[in-house]
């Protein structure tokens, strides 16, 4: 069961896209960890609190507040950072703002991606580009079959199908010019990611925090939607070691999933449920699922593909992975140190072994 290799990281420069967001901010807390030079291209945290601000992520990288779908000001940081690795994570991630935002949905997640891999050209330094899509990209006929990923992409909803063309962007660089220029490019299709340190909106865990803080009642529109839950050091796995397998072997260049065993996916309800209990208060409202635009019911990835080349397995799972989630809040907000929490989970992580 492979985990990251801090030896290979150690003085690796690295270009991180979405750094200030809540899986780029870990991901960029756990490359510095490993002694990697990271440079950011992000726009600014979209929330108060946010883990960029609370692990200190603008002192420890070369941090960019710039939009990536300015196609200048991303190449021109990229030339100058002459990365070895891109880990490109910056997008509009989720589905109910992507109804309310069509276009800017489209422009950040399309043209945002193209506008990356369009400056990787020419810069020789650039070994493996790993960019970062969603489990959403598959047309999603909710028959109860993990997706794979050789099955047919869709997009019912704007995000969804923004992150579908992406893939298309992705394999239309990789194929028209990065392979000639000896740069593997993967891209990364994960399920729903929950941990600490997330307070965006409209973010499942991070509504309840903010619900049961406030001695407010969490409602729940969808409880019985079954999505891939994983905790955020699950797919950060699995993109780095999937960027070190790159960087070796160029034909390893395609798409991957990353998610939970199958089995450990569940219902919205479930998750509720488990969450409440550990956190120890609060109350929730269930809605009957006629609330708010279409959403996918059923959802969940087939990972044998992660197991089998890149020997990535799932080490947490939906029991602990929301215990851990649920205690970090508490601790954090307890006043443990940011730091800390971030490094403790981390080595509990690296430490774990196959359920």
């Amino acid at each position: 069961m492979r985990t990251v290799s801090s030896l290979f990281w150690q003085g690796k420069q690295v270009l991180l896209t979405g750094h200030t967001g809540f899986k780029g901010a870990w991901m960029a807390f756990w490359l510095c960890q490993m002694g990697a030079k990271v440079t950011g291209i992000s726009l600014p945290p979209n929330s108060t609190p946010n883990l960029f601000t609370l692990a200190n992520i603008a002192q420890i990288t070369n941090s960019h507040f710039t939009d990536i779908r300015d196609a200048g000001a991303v190449s021109n940081i990229i030339k100058q950072a002459q990365p070895e690795i891109v880990l490109h994570l910056a997008a509009q991630a989720l589905v109910r703002p992507g109804y309310k935002d069509p276009l800017g949905t489209f422009a950040t997640n399309v043209m945002g991606t193209a506008n990356v891999l369009n400056a990787v050209r020419g810069v020789n330094s650039v070994k493996a580009v790993v960019a970062v899509t969603t489990d959403k990209v598959y047309k999603n006929l909710e028959t109860g079959r993990a997706y794979k990923e050789d099955d047919h992409l869709g997009g019912y909803d704007p995000y969804s199908a923004s992150k579908a063309a992406s893939e298309l962007i992705i394999a239309s660089y990789r194929d028209s010019y990065l392979s000639e220029q000896g740069v593997a490019v993967a891209s990364a299709r994960a399920g729903n990611v929950i941990g600490g340190g997330d307070w965006s909106e409209d973010r499942l865990i991070p509504d309840a925090v903010r619900a049961w803080d406030s001695n407010l009642s969490l409602e729940i529109r969808r409880p019985n939607a079954v999505r891939p839950w994983q905790h955020v050091l699950e797919p950060l796995n699995g993109y780095l070691v999937l960027a070190e397998k790159l960087y070796l072997d160029c034909s390893l260049a395609g798409a991957f999933n990353f998610g939970p065993q199958t089995h450990e996916a569940a219902t919205v309800q479930t998750v509720i449920e488990l969450a409440n209990r550990v956190y120890g208060r609060g109350s929730v409202f269930w809605g009957d699922g006629t609330k708010g635009p279409h959403e996918a019911g059923l959802l969940s990835l087939e990972i044998s593909k992660a197991q089998e080349i890149l020997d990535v397995t799932p080490r947490w799972n939906l029991l602990e992975t929301i215990e851990r989630t649920m205690g970090w809040y508490q601790q954090q907000r307890s006043g443990v140190n940011t730091h800390l929490l971030c490094g403790a989970d981390i080595a509990a992580f690296s430490r774990a072994q196959e359920a």
